[in-house]
C-alpha cells in the first residue's frame, strides 16, 4: 500500500516529514518521485491530470489537498475511487482570519482612508455600529458556520443563505432558490463561500447585485467560476454597489491588464484567503487514512451528485 502525494511542492517536505516520523509504515511518496504507479491506492492530489488518474490502476481513494474539488475532474475519476474534501482545522482558521480582516476593513472603512492618504485628506467618516450591519453568507458549510461565528462577537446582524436547510443560532438562515433575493436585500456586506458546482456557477452575477441594497459590497473567497466579472464592474461603476474584495478569479493567475487591478473600488488577492496547513492537515488526513485501511470508512467524502 502506497500514498502519493501530488500537490504544492514547497509543501511536499513538510508532509514526507510528517509521515515518516508518525507513520513510518506507510510507505508515503512524493511527486515526481512516484515509484511504480500500480502500487499507489491513495493519491493527495490538486489539479491531477485526467491521464495521471487514469494511470494509477489501483487507486482507490482521491484526497483533495484543498476544501475545494472543482480542481478535479470527476469524470475522470473512476467511480469505484472516494473522493475526499479536505476538512482542517487550518483552512478553517485562514479563511476566518482573512474573512474577518475583510469584513472589518469594509465595515471601518479602511479602503476610504487608504484612497485619501496620498492626499494627506484628514476626514473623519462616521463610525456606525457592528449592530447597524447586516452581513450575509453565501454557504453554510464548515467554513461559512465559522465565519459567521467569529463574526458574531462583534455584535454584526447575521444572515446565512444554503442549498439546504440550516439552524445555526443567532444567524437568521435561509435555504433554496425561492429564498435568495429574501436574504439579499437584507445583505450590507455579502460573502461568497458555496462550493463551485453546475448550479452555483456564475451566481455572482447582475440579478443578484441588483438584488443587494444600494451601497452594498462584495467578498468573493469561494471560487473564481462564481463570479461574473463584467457584472461586478458594471455594478460598482454605476455606485450600485460600493466595493468589492475578489480574492479568486477566473483565470488564475489574473492578468496583469485585467480592470480589477486598477478599479479603485476592487481590491484583489491572490487566491490566499486560506491555505491547506500541512502540521494540522496531514494529522487530519493520515486518522482518515487510518480509518479507510481498518475498513470503517472516511470522512469528508465527497457526493458527486451533489458536487461537493
Amino acid at each position: 500500500m502506497s500514498v502519493l502525494y501530488r500537490s504544492g511542492a514547497p509543501r511536499a517536505a513538510a508532509w514526507a516529514r510528517f509521515f515518516k516520523d508518525n507513520a513510518p509504515d506507510i510507505d508515503f511518496r512524493t511527486w515526481p518521485d512516484a515509484g511504480e504507479l500500480e502500487e499507489i491506492e491513495y493519491l493527495v492530489s490538486w489539479a491531477a491530470p485526467a491521464a495521471f488518474i487514469a494511470s494509477l490502476p489501483n487507486l482507490k481513494v482521491l484526497f483533495s489537498s484543498g476544501a475545494g474539488i472543482d480542481h478535479i475532474d470527476l469524470s475522470a475519476v473512476p467511480d469505484h475511487v472516494q473522493i475526499v474534501r479536505m476538512v482542517e482545522p487550518g483552512i478553517i482558521n485562514g479563511m476566518v482570519e482573512y474573512v474577518t480582516l475583510s469584513v472589518l476593513a469594509l465595515h471601518r472603512d479602511f479602503f476610504d482612508y487608504v484612497a485619501m492618504q496620498p492626499s494627506g485628506a484628514w476626514n473623519p467618516l462616521e463610525v456606525p455600529p457592528a449592530s447597524s450591519r447586516t452581513v450575509g453568507v453565501m454557504g453554510l458549510g464548515v467554513l461559512g458556520q465559522a465565519v459567521l461565528q467569529r463574526l458574531s462577537t462583534f455584535g454584526f446582524r447575521l444572515s446565512g443563505w444554503n442549498r439546504s436547510p440550516r439552524n445555526i443560532a443567532g444567524v437568521a438562515c435561509h435555504a433554496g432558490a425561492h429564498t435568495l433575493d429574501q436574504f439579499l436585500g437584507r445583505c450590507d456586506i455579502l460573502i461568497c463561500l458555496l462550493p463551485l458546482t453546475d448550479a452555483t456557477k456564475g451566481i455572482l452575477n447582475a440579478r443578484l447585485f441588483a438584488a443587494l441594497p444600494r451601497g452594498a459590497s462584495v467578498i468573493n473567497v469561494g471560487r473564481g467560476g462564481h463570479l461574473d466579472q463584467a457584472a461586478l464592474l458594471a455594478a460598482l461603476d454605476s455606485g450600485h454597489l460600493s466595493r468589492a474584495i475578489v480574492d479568486v478569479t477566473d483565470p488564475e493567475p489574473l492578468p496583469p491588464d485585467h480592470r480589477f487591478w486598477t478599479h479603485p473600488r476592487v481590491f484583489v488577492t491572490p487566491h490566499v484567503a486560506s491555505m491547506t496547513q500541512p502540521d494540522t492537515a496531514a494529522p487530519i488526513m493520515l486518522a482518515n487514512l487510518r480509518s479507510h485501511m481498518r475498513g470503517d470508512g472516511l470522512r469528508d467524502v465527497v457526493d458527486r451528485k451533489r458536487g461537493y
